[in-house]
């Protein structure tokens, strides 16, 4: 498994495609430069063979299936359907997807619907609830505690946390352009 402390580099271009969000107009011409800054600086950095590995024949089929987990990540799905769609073993599926993810592909999976979650509640009017029947779950109060796990906080905290803390208050104009980005709209 590769893991790796961020490079002072990377973090920096991470952290002014974050700051993008406090100039809009800037969003367009900007993002896409700093973008290929983070990925030229990912394939170069420590983590660099083991992203290059998705290129090899097992990486397609990693890449294939990570793309089909994309697509049902609200289902669900047991090791043994992933396997069969990577055309591979479970033991090989799980050596070959946590060398390309760092996770085995169920975990991949689950930040797949908490991930989806949290767009969906900062998006607006849904609750708890409904996102968590939204993104697969059966269960609310296990969603929440998952939830609570991967973000530290529960949903309806964590939500709003980030309103109050990184896009302004209800109604302000951050607040907004920010709902409409999320909403695609």
């Amino acid at each position: 498994r590769a893991t790796a402390d961020m490079p002072a580099e990377l973090v920096d271009a991470v952290t002014r495609l974050v700051r993008l969000l406090d100039t809009p107009d800037d969003i367009g011409v900007l993002a896409p430069r700093v973008e290929s800054e983070i990925l030229y600086r990912l394939l170069t950095g420590p983590l660099g063979p083991a992203l290059r590995q998705t290129a090899t024949a097992a990486g397609s089929r990693i890449r294939a299936v990570i793309t089909w987990l994309g697509d049902r990540f609200a289902e669900p799905v047991s090791i043994d359907q992933i396997a069969a769609e990577a055309g591979m073993s479970p033991a090989t599926l799980h050596r070959h997807f946590t060398a390309a993810t760092g996770m085995s592909p169920l975990r991949y999976q689950k930040q797949l619907r908490l991930l989806s979650a949290r767009r969906q509640l900062l998006a607006g009017d849904v609750t708890a609830a409904q996102v968590a029947h939204n993104v697969g779950y059966t269960s609310a109060t296990q969603f929440s505690r998952e939830y609570r796990a991967f973000y530290g906080l529960p949903p309806v905290q964590d939500i709003t946390r980030l309103r109050r803390h990184h896009f302004g208050r209800p109604g302000d104009e951050a607040h907004t352009l920010l709902a409409r980005t999320i909403r695609g709209a």
